[in-house]
């Protein structure tokens, strides 16, 4: 049990240290001062490492005493979950959080729009966009705008959105959503349903015409004079950005965002997962190996750490854990195939439905769930083959595979005399004359008695 007990103590102290890590992505934190402005960004789709990154340099940022924390963004969107916990975030932050969509040509496009209408000052840099807000979970085409389209005296009253009723909910949640940040922060509320309903984007310019957003700047150093003097809301106070000639503080990322990132990636998720399933069967069927175990176990908790952090569909799950019973089962229940294909069947339905998001970037690649459905499947059937040889394989142990091995016979003898076989020296029974070294061949057993005939 020792080297089980450690891999876990192990895997918790690691798991745990999150709680103890630096923030700002360095050996210590910056010394407390007033006059620093923290930079984080935000890059590619916002997942649960991305905003925890951001979430911990937002609380750090204010125990140094920084003026304001700005979170580049250039973000196609990300998970719902990750972009509710950093909005929360933001909207509880004790300090300025200053969205900006920079570099020239970036976007804020979903996540990144309800990011932006949650920040206490929003900024675009030149050639940008943000919009198409509408919650890509939902699947199929988007919805519109209900339109008046009914006569007599009901004819302003605007008709249902279309779709079923599970979209309209996640429409209708989104909008208000969106127009409850907009409404805190005094932007566009109109806009913010259209951006849902109709997925409408805007560039930096038509954003700030229609107060979207607070400003445009070409780069940092732009966008910290422009705010320079600024009063800004939050939630308990009102602050005035005095951030004229401020140290620029630029987080990195540390080692438990990377830890983080891969552990939280789907693919790797679902490969840990695998593998560490495939490691406990591997000790189970041979027991004292030690070494899949723990590697399965370390593998396995990895793998279900990352996936309670993604939406995860617990019926693909599910499908998953009951594909591989039945591809092991296969090999020890003679139902030639039939349970190992339904199993193979089930493994690969339960990848393809595991994350429940269309999100970009949280999809398991089809050439990925094919890999392991094909080394699930083939290593089933190599077992399978070799049990089936096994079986019509002649006998290698026991009295059993004595016979038609080959003797010599210790003397003359005709009906009982002695044979060497197997290293061993056995009383043997022939039916025809033997002589002393002659070649005599097994061809049956009496009790302890072998049976044999002359070899010619």
């Amino acid at each position: 049990m020792r080297p089980w007990t450690t891999t876990v103590g192990l895997l918790l102290l690691v798991l745990g240290l999150q709680q103890l890590s630096p923030g700002a992505g360095a050996d210590e934190a910056p010394v407390a001062s007033s006059n620093q402005v923290w930079l984080v960004d935000l890059g590619g789709a916002l997942g649960p490492a991305t905003a925890d990154l951001i979430i911990r340099s937002i609380d750090d940022a204010h125990n140094a005493g920084a003026q304001a924390l700005i979170l580049r963004m250039d973000t196609p969107g990300g998970l719902d979950k990750a972009m509710r916990e950093l909005v929360k975030a933001i909207l509880r932050a004790d300090l300025p959080v200053i969205t900006f969509v920079a570099p020239d040509g970036a976007r804020a496009a979903s996540a990144g729009t309800y990011i932006a209408y949650a920040s206490h000052v929003a900024a675009m840099a030149p050639a940008t966009n943000l919009g198409s807000s509408t919650p890509v979970s939902i699947g199929g085409p988007t919805p519109a705008l209900p339109t008046p389209s009914q006569e007599g005296p009901d004819a302003d009253a605007p008709t249902p959105p279309p779709g079923d009723a599970m979209t309209r909910k996640v429409v209708n949640d989104a909008v208000a959503y969106l127009q409850g940040l907009a409404e805190l922060r005094g932007r566009n509320i109109e806009w913010a349903e259209k951006t849902v309903r109709e997925g409408a984007n805007l560039r930096a310019s038509q954003a700030l015409e229609q107060n979207v957003i607070d400003l445009i700047a070409g780069d940092v150093d732009s966008l910290l004079e422009q705010i320079h003097g600024r009063e800004v809301e939050l939630s308990h106070r009102t602050v005035t950005l005095d951030v004229a000639g401020a140290q620029l503080i630029t987080v990195e990322t540390d080692w438990m965002h990377e830890l983080l990132e891969i552990i939280t990636d789907p693919t790797i998720a679902y490969g840990l997962l695998i593998f560490g399933v495939y490691g406990l069967i591997l000790e189970f069927y041979n027991p004292g190996m030690v070494f899949p175990a723990v590697i399965g176990l370390v593998s396995l908790l990895l793998g279900a750490y990352g996936l309670q952090m993604l939406p995860v569909n617990y019926a693909g799950l599910a499908l998953i854990v009951v594909g591989i019973a039945m591809m092991v089962a296969e090999v020890f229940t003679p139902t030639m195939g039939a349970l190992g294909f339904a199993g193979v069947i089930a493994f690969v339905v339960g990848s393809l439905i595991l994350i429940d998001t269309q999100s970009p970037g949280y999809d398991i690649p089809l050439t990925v769930v094919a890999a392991f459905a094909a080394t699930s499947a083939g290593f089933m059937f190599f077992l399978l083959a070799a049990a089936v040889r096994a079986r019509h394989g002649r006998v290698r142990t026991g009295q059993e595979s004595m016979v038609g091995e080959q003797a010599e016979a210790l003397g003359d003898f005709s009906g009982l005399g002695r044979v060497h076989v197997f290293g061993e020296d056995w009383k043997a029974r022939a039916e025809e004359p033997v002589e002393k070294g002659e070649k005599v061949r097994v061809v049956g057993i009496d009790g302890l008695t072998l049976i044999v005939k002359p070899e010619d």
